[in-house]
């Protein structure tokens, strides 16, 4: 357990996280969110710190990064935790764990030992993925510090709900992200646990910090798919730079989202072509 970064005091030792975008009011005793940021008599304290919950190596297209060092693999690290609650999460028993069970799981590593974990695998690029990494912030930034200096590279997996002053203090360590863009409506963001704009926010930022993005959106039947939607999320990618990659990717049931069937190909191949024709110039299919 270690302290938190990005808290501030309030009153009856009661903080306020300054991490994302939630700003959760936590009381003593009491947990934010994420489920892994705990109050402790007025100190805000991450309950994953050295909890690795899952590893593997995967080719680094399957983050999915296509432009980012194509033909490696990445060493993939994950704690349990997430700061959104997705009715179709694919990673569920990683990234809901602490709300459902109150649980810490994972097993004891420093962050050197995970760096000296790649270096053996021969991967030379650390993906933080499978669940949100901005709730394990203070692990992964030593973890990220340490294997910079290794020559490696960094590389989050990420809903893109973070404040941004912890992005700015990450951006020197963090050479790629992909990032979730879920949808363009706020009310299916609020569904999942977060909000938009918060999101857009974050996007902007990180391209402007230099960091290699990658956008990728889960097309979901009914709920995220209306040609609109479609024509909104691709001119906004637009904004940031037509070089840019959008991800669209296939939804199958999962979780909690057991109703819908799974996206029609015709759906994703309608996506490609509004990406297309908003001047995009890197727009890939996924899970087909």
């Amino acid at each position: 357990m270690r302290e938190a970064s990005f808290y501030k005091p309030l009153k009856a030792d009661a903080v306020q996280c300054l991490l994302c975008p939630h700003f959760c009011k936590i009381e003593d005793g009491k947990r934010g969110k994420c489920g892994v940021r705990q109050n402790k008599n007025g100190k805000l304290y991450t309950l994953v710190y050295g909890r690795l919950a899952a590893f593997a190596v995967d080719p680094i297209e399957k983050k999915p990064l296509f432009h980012f060092h194509p033909g490696k693999n990445a060493f993939s690290v994950a704690t349990v935790g997430c700061n959104f609650s997705c009715n179709f999460c694919q990673n569920y028993t990683l990234s809901q764990a602490p709300r459902q069970s109150n649980s810490i799981q994972g097993e004891t590593l420093s962050p050197s030992q995970i760096v000296k974990m790649a270096q053996k695998a021969d991967c030379n690029i650390l993906a933080y993925t499978y669940s949100e990494p901005t709730i394990a912030y203070e692990y992964w930034l030593d973890t990220m510090r340490l294997s910079k200096a290794e020559g490696l590279f960094n590389v989050f997996v990420t809903n893109g709900f973070i404040n941004p002053g912890p992005l700015k203090a990450l951006a020197p360590y963090l050479d790629a992200a992909n990032i979730d863009l879920k949808g363009f409506s706020d009310g299916f963001y609020q569904k999942q646990g977060g909000r938009l704009q918060p999101v857009l926010d974050s996007i902007r930022l990180y391209y402007k910090l230099g960091i290699h993005i990658e956008i990728t959106t889960l097309l979901i039947p009914g709920e995220n798919d209306s040609l609109k939607e479609l024509r909104q999320i691709a001119n906004f990618i637009a904004t940031i730079g037509k070089e840019v990659p959008w991800h669209i990717s296939r939804f199958f049931p999962m979780y909690k989202l057991l109703s819908k069937p799974a996206t029609p190909i015709e759906s994703l191949r309608l996506a490609a072509e509004v990406g297309k024709a908003t001047g995009l110039k890197h727009v890939h299919l996924g899970n087909v």
